[in-house]
């Protein structure tokens, strides 16, 4: 259209050169508005991020772990949890031809995989002690990388399956985190990890802010802080996954007394990392702490013939999928067949398939 001819139409739309002006302006924000609410929404984005753990004191830590000749009488919470992992992918019937485990330690989840399932795996942790006395399942193609969990350096598209078992509870900026995983999985590819949650070690916590309130007058963080369960939903959410899974698995261990505990948390490397740590922690605290968690929890196992303590590790797991158009997706709002009111007659409902008209309580609801 030439310039005369839109003067033209203007003229009988009765607007006036400078009120086209003031028409285009405003349809030019309308698109970029419209582009920028259709932009991928991001964790990112929605959540924001806290510098609680020094990650290089947490570098050390793992390294210093990884070199201890007793380590091997500490790992059993992270054998159990990693063989717990890898039984969840093994209930995804589907071969992933590259996979990666993140904060991988010694391949707790990766050496119990099996060609038929994964063909190559690739081992990423800040330790490379802890990499090179890693195991692998027979069979298995894989790679070993110093990666550190904040900074995930992945190609984007190329992962089939990223698996984590006990290492993302201590990174700082975990929305970026799982935007990192969302970019380098595939289409229809697999995001399954589990983290201590909140309430772990909660009577050892307790009994240190107890004996520290008694003789200090106050209470320092002694235990890291964990991961809420809802924030990992959130989380999952809002980094775009689909058909999510999150799930708490307490796993309760016993030790003889609260020294046993803190050794063990030690040896493996989880021993605090937050800035705002005590330094050192009082040996009248300590010894007073450790009779008030005997009182508290104590507890004679005959079947041992001697008194124990217990240790509570909440785990939380959770699964999410990168979209894909071939997942099942929901039916539409008040297409179900069955109402919900006869769940109780389920048996006669799956003999005797039909169809049960819905009537408008149903579908309001």
């Amino acid at each position: 259209m030439s310039q005369a001819q839109l003067l033209t139409c203007l003229s009988r739309l009765h607007i006036t050169p400078k009120d086209s002006i003031y028409l285009r302006n405003c349809t030019q924000i309308l698109v970029r508005n419209k582009s920028s609410n259709t932009k991928q929404k991001t964790a990112s984005s929605v959540y924001r991020s806290m510098n609680i753990f020094d990650r290089k004191v947490k570098a050390i830590q793992r390294e210093r772990s990884a070199q201890r000749e007793d380590y091997h009488l500490a790992e059993f919470i992270r054998e159990e949890v990693g063989w717990r992992t890898a039984d969840r992918v093994f209930d995804i019937k589907r071969t992933f031809k590259n996979a990666v485990e993140l904060g991988a330690s010694r391949g707790y989840v990766s050496r119990h995989f099996l060609p038929d399932s994964v063909e190559k795996v690739t081992l990423c942790d800040t330790s490379q002690t802890h990499l090179d006395k890693a195991i692998v399942g027979d069979g298995v193609k894989v790679e070993k990388r110093v990666m550190d969990e904040e900074n995930i350096d992945l190609p984007e598209n190329s992962v089939d399956l990223l698996v984590s078992s006990l290492a993302l509870h201590w990174v700082n900026d975990l929305p970026t985190c799982f935007d990192q995983v969302m970019k380098c999985l595939k289409p229809d590819g697999v995001f399954m990890a589990c983290v201590f949650g909140g309430d772990t070690l909660m009577e050892l916590r307790q009994a240190l802010q107890l004996a520290e309130s008694e003789r200090s007058g106050g209470i320092s963080p002694h235990i890291s802080p964990f991961t809420r369960i809802r924030d990992i939903g959130g989380l999952l959410n809002a980094s775009g996954f689909t058909l999510q899974t999150v799930d708490v698995d307490p796993v309760v261990v016993w030790y003889p007394s609260m020294w046993e505990v803190m050794k063990d948390v030690r040896t493996l490397g989880e021993n605090n990392a937050a800035y705002n740590r005590p330094l050192r922690l009082n040996r009248d605290v300590q010894f007073a702490a450790a009779a008030i968690y005997d009182e508290m929890y104590g507890k004679e196992i005959p079947d041992r013939n001697m008194r124990g303590v217990p240790a509570t590790y909440q785990i939380i797991n959770f699964l999410g999928w990168k979209p894909d158009p071939s997942q099942p997706k929901p039916m539409q709002r008040g297409t179900g067949q069955v109402s919900l009111k006869d769940l109780h007659r389920i048996d006669e409902i799956i003999e005797d398939p039909k169809i049960v008209k819905l009537t408008d309580e149903d579908v309001k609801h």
